[in-house]
């Protein structure tokens, strides 16, 4: 049985009053819902029973520190990631400490998955499962690897719905969009775009998501003549064409770090007939932002050059000061950080017991050598 319900003001009102006074300037205000600044991702590890508990009990463990955003995918450790977040939040409800409108649960789709294990013939699974079934034509395939028709975007929707356990995901990001660009060109690219965004339209109208977005990595750090570059604003047409002036495209995410600061950098964007860069153009248009390889895998868990780690006062260690960076950057909503192991855990999120850098302390960052 599915477990109704979704984020709502109330309950992630209710969740973030449990920390008042602890965790000061950690929650962001977005649509009414208070998100926490810093969210557990679920990408790296091993498919095997071992990690589907190691991150089950970190998402509890994140879950009562303070962290109401949770994000994963369909194909991370071939969908068990989405259910070792099922577990979690099952039992946590189940032991009465948590409420399902408190936490903001999303997750992707688009590229191929197995189930569980490796398939011996993948090719074979694919063909089986993907183009005999009809969720996809072979033309749809890119990169032989991605699919986002409307028939497998919906089938994948159902799926994570299951994987997770819940009627209704908060967010529901199409994935890395831009690998299409590989077999299509852009005006092609944003007509699967809008088709896509019309089934994920649907799938709100039927209670299976409330928002939806796209999860990218090069496409919005691109310059614009990449052949891998998208367009903001041309997204954000193609989701009024799918679902008019009340469409439900609420968010992009990216990767954002000290090592990868374009999203803030690089004018990649058009926005009021000037160049912008991605976090002014989602800011500017009322969208959330969510950062993605906060710790770049962990490479930036250590090493950091002292005169970068001297502009974090009162944090111990430099995965710390980068999750710092990222969550007092203006215009990211929330800092995504994978933490399979439950040291990681507790370390990352002592972060949320320090405001967020000022504008004066941010800007001194950038007088460093990054």
């Amino acid at each position: 049985m599915l477990i109704p319900g979704y984020a709502t003001e109330q309950g992630t009102t209710r969740f973030r009053q449990r920390f008042e006074g602890r965790l000061p300037e950690h929650f962001r205000r977005f649509e009414g819902l208070w998100l926490s600044s810093i969210g557990i991702g679920t990408y790296l590890g091993e498919p095997n029973a071992q990690f589907d508990r190691s991150y089950s009990h970190s998402i509890e463990r994140a879950i009562q520190l303070g962290v109401n955003v949770i994000d994963s995918a369909i194909n991370y450790r071939h969908q068990r990631s989405e259910r070792s977040i099922g577990r979690a939040i099952s039992n946590l409800i189940s032991r009465g400490e948590l409420s399902r409108d408190e936490i903001f649960l999303a997750t992707k789709g688009g590229f191929l998955t197995f189930d569980g294990d490796p398939p011996a013939d993948p090719a074979s699974y694919f063909y089986e499962r993907i183009i005999q079934t009809g969720l996809a034509r072979p033309e749809d395939v890119a990169a032989e690897c991605h699919v986002m028709s409307p028939r497998y975007l919906k089938n994948q929707v159902e799926v994570s719905r299951r994987n997770l356990g819940v009627e209704t995901i908060d967010l529901y990001y199409v994935h890395n969009p831009e690998t299409q660009l590989s077999c299509a060109d852009h005006a092609e690219f944003y007509r699967r775009l809008k088709d896509a965004f019309a089934a994920l339209e649907e799938a709100v109208t039927e209670g299976q998501i409330r928002f939806y977005g796209v999860a990218t990595w090069n496409a919005f750090r691109s310059e614009p003549d990449s052949p891998e570059a998208i367009s903001l604003k041309e997204v954000l047409r193609v989701a009024c064409e799918a679902g008019g002036e009340g469409h439900h495209f609420r968010a992009v995410q990216l990767p954002f770090n000290l090592a990868m600061p374009e999203a803030l950098l690089n004018s990649t964007q058009s926005l009021d007939g000037q160049r912008a860069s991605l976090l002014r153009s989602a800011m500017m248009r009322k969208l959330m932002v969510f950062a993605s390889a906060t710790l770049l895998q962990g490479q930036l868990s250590d090493g950091l050059p002292l005169e970068i780690a001297e502009c974090f006062k009162g944090l111990k260690t430099d995965a710390q000061r980068s999750i710092q960076f990222v969550r007092s950057t203006p215009g990211v909503t929330c800092a995504l950080v994978g933490m399979s192991r439950m040291e990681h855990v507790e370390q990352n999120l002592a972060t949320a017991a320090a405001p967020p850098l000022s504008l004066e302390e941010y800007r001194s960052i950038f007088s460093k050598k990054m």
